[in-house]
């Protein structure tokens, strides 16, 4: 899939220059706030580590990131490099992480909108939580989503 032929629904304002930095700085802290993390991933052209406030879900004994606002920079570097970290104030988490296909994405898309609807659903085109499997896999292509697989803590 071209990153060009890809709409990406941006935040607003309020998201960007509020809801995030706080949340990016309580969690820098070591304060997850309803699962938050850092993801630092590396940049698949530069190299260098890319930061962003992700929600990591624990859904049926594995977890997951879900990319609620669709195809954006972190999600091209995650598939580039296949893993990353997530850190939580001094803790870093190392993990791989494998993309899931359309029609695994419904139970998990479903969890992530039952647990964070109201910070998210607007990215989500009027789909929620008690949406049929079929709106939910009809949004799946826009919404990468990558099981995680632990590594090593430090």
């Amino acid at each position: 899939m071209s990153e060009q032929a890809v709409h990406v629904q941006k935040p607003g304002w309020v998201t960007v220059n509020v809801f995030n930095r706080a949340v990016a700085w309580l969690t820098r802290r070591g304060i997850s706030v309803w699962g938050s993390r850092i993801l630092a991933v590396r940049g698949r052209k530069s190299g260098q580590w890319r930061r962003t406030p992700v929600n990591l879900l624990t859904f049926g004994g594995e977890r997951y990131l879900v990319a609620p606002r669709g195809h954006v920079q972190w999600t091209y570097n995650m598939r580039e490099a296949g893993g990353g970290r997530l850190l939580l104030g001094r803790r870093v988490e190392e993990f791989t992480a494998a993309e899931l296909g359309d029609d695994e994405k419904v139970p998990v898309l479903r969890a992530y909108l039952k647990r964070w609807k109201a910070e998210v659903g607007v990215f989500f085109g009027g789909v929620g939580p008690n949406s049929s499997d079929e709106e939910l896999r009809a949004i799946a292509p826009r919404h990468p989503v990558f099981r995680l697989t632990s590594g090593q803590e430090r």
